[in-house]
């Protein structure tokens, strides 16, 4: 998505559904490009939810970084209305109090050697293991 139809959206609103023939073409646009490159990453469901869950989460940021091992990888924080990262947010305990709690700074990926080809294929299990 560009910058101007960033500024037309709500944050929440980011991203959108391009459809099997598009997202083919992207991804053998960069695989032709940078043959090199990092070619993907999964990412579970949980950790994603868990989130998504903290209070005013409306997006998450995913940002490349490198492993203690000079790996490519991504580091990634659940975003605010405002597009500021959730490092810490406010709960109310259940004695009634505020108390802070740090946001959720996340990793540990497992990169996606498959090549993708837009193809219908059968789920299979990752043969990489996570990045620690």
């Amino acid at each position: 998505m560009t910058k101007n139809a960033l500024e037309t959206k709500s944050l929440a609103e980011v991203g959108e559904d391009i459809g099997l023939a598009e997202g083919t073409q992207l991804v053998q646009n960069f695989r032709e490009a940078n043959p090199d490159a990092t070619p993907g990453y999964y990412i579970g469901r949980n950790i994603i939810d868990q989130i998504l869950n903290q209070p005013g989460c409306v997006g998450i940021n995913f940002r490349k970084c490198l492993s203690e091992n000079n790996e490519e990888h991504l580091v990634y924080t659940g975003v605010d209305a405002d597009g500021k990262d959730i490092l810490t947010y406010s709960v109310v305990t259940t004695a009634g109090d505020i108390q802070k709690q740090d946001g959720i700074v996340a990793d540990k990926v497992v990169i996606d050697w498959t090549i993708w080809t837009g193809t219908p294929s059968t789920p299979s299990t990752p043969t990489s293991t996570p990045q620690q």
